[in-house]
This record gives structure tokens, sequence and C-alpha cells, in this order.
């Protein structure tokens, strides 16, 4: 395994650590994508700002699509254009792609296997102020399920550029799910990043703790503080929930002999979901999953938010003492 300490920031519990919104990542990888592959295309439902599509707008102009409140027409003007030939990037808040026009991703787009990559804005709770309305809970359950359908969660930054260059050169259907509020950078622009290949970020020989999207940091603080009690935990970014690295997964639970996944997202169809799906076909291990329990969110500040529905350091380290006990 590569050295996970090489793959970080040197101020990784820095009070002081850079935040940035991983919608920046995506709007700036999504040009990158356009320099590199002229079919690159992109469509907007009226959330060229919040989206960070705007980048894209203002360098291509002559291949952007504003497409307006419209996303099941989104979606079929997107089926339309993979299939002569473009990468078309539906780009709105994952209530609405994948949430709103399932059925056009269903039918147009997985059924014929085509070349179209959706972005999932705003996703999570950390939305914030907007409230249930607007976070996205749900949006890894319904687009994991979808055949063909490749399912992005990344943790940061750099790393949602990363994975949206990435997509561009992916074949199929993929989805790419990303946040409003600016979250911690702990990984490179140099950070190994292969789509469908989860990434060990802390080594550990007692517990696993297996996250997505941003709250990977999290998972990273957790592990930071179980070593002041002795209690060595492996930190794994799934970034890929589909397909999963089933693996990278079953060797960590052969290994460490307990898993806890956190995610911002419901427990139920999720990350937590798809990993216990590997772990209890190849390698049985205690395991708890750490996320909204099915319930909607509500309005408040992001920290706020993360902190009243249990997403943070403190209640994996209490998720991970607990399921010790397990072993």
């Amino acid at each position: 395994m590569r050295n996970p300490k090489a793959n970080l920031i040197k101020n990784l519990f820095s009070e002081k650590i850079e935040k940035i919104p991983t919608r920046n990542g995506y709007g700036e990888g999504l040009v990158e994508a356009g320099k590199k592959d002229k079919n690159v295309v992109a469509l907007c439902g009226d959330l060229t700002e919040s989206t960070r599509t705007e980048y894209f707008q203002k360098e291509f102009p002559d291949r952007f699509i504003e497409v307006g409140v419209a996303e099941q027409n989104m979606m079929g003007l997107a089926a339309g254009l993979a299939l002569n030939g473009k990468i078309p990037f539906v780009s709105t808040y994952a209530v609405f792609c994948p949430g709103r026009n399932w059925d056009q991703t269903r039918v147009s787009v997985c059924y014929n296997n085509i070349n179209v990559k959706l972005t999932g804005a705003h996703s999570g709770i950390s939305v914030g102020p907007d409230g249930a309305t607007h976070q996205a809970l749900e949006d890894i359950a319904i687009t994991r399920v979808l055949p063909n359908m490749t399912v992005l969660a990344p943790c940061d930054y750099h790393q949602t550029r990363r994975a949206t260059v990435a997509a561009a050169k992916y074949p199929g259907p993929v989805y790419l799910r990303f946040a409003r509020a600016g979250t911690p950078v702990f990984t490179t622009a140099r950070t190994p990043f292969k789509i469908c290949q989860a990434d060990v970020y802390w080594e550990g020989k007692d517990v696993t703790i297996i996250g997505a999207g941003p709250l990977v940091y999290e998972a990273l603080k957790a592990a930071q503080e179980l070593k002041k009690d002795k209690i060595s935990a492996r930190v794994i970014n799934c970034h890929t929930i589909k397909p999963i690295d089933k693996e990278t997964i079953s060797r960590a639970a052969k290994e460490t002999g307990a898993i806890v996944t956190i995610e911002e997202h419901q427990i139920h169809g999720g990350l937590g979901s798809a990993v216990a799906e590997v772990v209890v076909q190849n390698q049985p291990v205690p395991m708890e999953i750490i996320g909204v329990p099915d319930r909607f969110g509500e309005s408040g500040e992001p920290e706020e938010l993360l902190e009243h529905y249990g997403l943070v350091a403190k209640n994996i380290v209490t998720a991970v003492k607990r399921i010790l006990k397990k072993k």
C-alpha cells in the first residue's frame, strides 16, 4: 500500500486548514475536461453559478446549453447528445438530478448505457439553511441501484476536480455528487485517484473506518483521536461507491475485524449498505453504519447540522469503541 501520509497535506489537523467547496473542484474539472476533449458539453438547469458550471459556460459558450428549470427535459437532451457522440455533463442540485429526473436517467441513459455524466450539487445535509427540500440524502441509493451506473463521492476540492476529469474519460453513465459548503482540503493535486479503487489514507489494525465525501476528513480526525486510547484505526476513502472496491474492503475486514462507515446520506441504501453487502458476502465482521437515521434534514448552518445529526469525529470514536466490544 502507498504511504498514506504522503497523500495528505501537512496541516491535516490544523484549525487553519483551508476550506474550499467541492463544487469549485467540479467547475474547474469540467473546464479541464473540456479542454482535453471537444466532445465534452455542459447542460444546466438554471443553476450555473451555484453548480459552478459557469466556469465552463465562460470558457466554451458554444458547448453550453441552459435548459432552465426542466430537469427531465435536460436528461432527454443529454441522452440525445450522447447518442450523437458528445459527452454531456448534466448539472443541477442533487435533489433534482437524480431526484426529479430519475425515470429519464433510468430509461434514456442507463437502459441504453450511454455516455451521460450526472452531477448532483448541494448533496448531503450541509446545504444548511436551504432545508429538507434541498438536502439530497437519498441520491446514492437511487443511483447505485441502476444498472450500468457508476457512482462517485469525492472527498474534497482536489479530488472532485480529478473525479470530474476522470468521469469524462470513463465509459457509460456516471453520477458525481458534491457539496455546497466549504470543506477541508486534505488531499493534494498529486494525490492518486482512480475510479473503482478505494484509497487507504491511514493505516490501522484494530478497526476500519470507511468514509466517502467530505466526511472522510472526520474519519481521519477520529483515527487521530483514537490513537490517544491506543486504538489503531485504518481509514479508507471509498470515493467510488459503485462499482465498489471489494478487494480493499474485504482485506480491511479480515485484517482489522470490525468496520464503521460514515456518510452524509441516509443510512439506508448508501455507502454503509454498499460496504455491508461486500462484508456479509466475503468477510463477515461486526459493523456499524453512521449516517442520517431515516429522517429528513432541516435548516441550520452546515457545522450545526453535522453535529446535530451525529456526523462528526466524536460520533465515529463512540461507534468504534462500541463495536470493538463485539469483536
